[in-house]
């Protein structure tokens, strides 16, 4: 916990940029009867009836300092698909990165080993050669500002019912684009310091 809340410390650096990473799922919904068209007095109004139409994952990468955000739309969340989204982070979104420190959870994909079931050995070490992971602990995941950011989009843009992958696709972009254009950040307050007094109960007992 200490070795993350650090990072958030730093100060920034373009040239070592600090993206926060975490997934979600979306399940697909699509109207089975026709809408009520808005009037004065009331909203659009739809039936309780669906029908589901698939589930999608979405990858969130967040760099918190320096206002930006890339979302992914995926079926599926496999090590090979996580490999692939390290790969365009470091070579689309930054390619003149010395290296970009990674922080999110500890799931059993994120790892450098996922890389090379994807890649051939030689490309996969240039990609790990560009990392510098950083696990939350487990039971910790708000530790990981990407977190916040989910819930950000989420409450703005995924709350409602999405008939396809395509629809999610076109909306999640215009929400992505309109937030960095905005530079959105966030204004991380939580300290080490700040976790040795609230989170005392975490920390062993030294006796003496």
């Amino acid at each position: 916990m200490e070795e993350v809340l650090e990072i958030y410390k730093l100060p920034y650096d373009p040239n070592k940029p600090l993206v926060c990473m975490d997934e979600t799922s979306k399940q697909l919904v699509k109207e089975i009867r026709r809408s009520i068209s808005a009037k004065p007095g009331h909203p659009v109004r739809y039936d309780y009836e669906y029908g589901r139409n698939g589930v999608c994952n979405l990858f969130m990468f967040y760099e918190p300092f320096g206002g930006k955000r890339y979302v992914s739309i995926t079926d599926r969340r496999t090590k090979k698909d996580w490999a692939i989204q390290i790969k365009e982070l470091l070579n689309l979104h930054y390619p003149n990165a010395e290296k970009v420190v990674l922080v999110m959870d500890n799931l059993n994909t994120h790892k450098g080993a996922s890389l090379y079931e994807k890649f051939p050995p030689a490309e996969a070490r240039q990609l790990l050669k560009r990392l510098e992971f950083h696990y939350t602990p487990k039971h910790a995941s708000w530790l990981n500002i990407a977190e916040i950011e989910l819930r950000v989009l989420s409450g703005q843009c995924l709350n409602r019912r999405i008939p396809d992958k395509e629809t999610l696709e076109k909306e999640v972009r215009a929400w992505q684009k309109q937030r960095n254009f905005l530079q959105a950040k966030v204004d991380w307050q939580f300290t080490t310091e700040d976790a040795r007094i609230k989170l005392k109960k975490l920390y062993p007992t030294l006796l003496t």
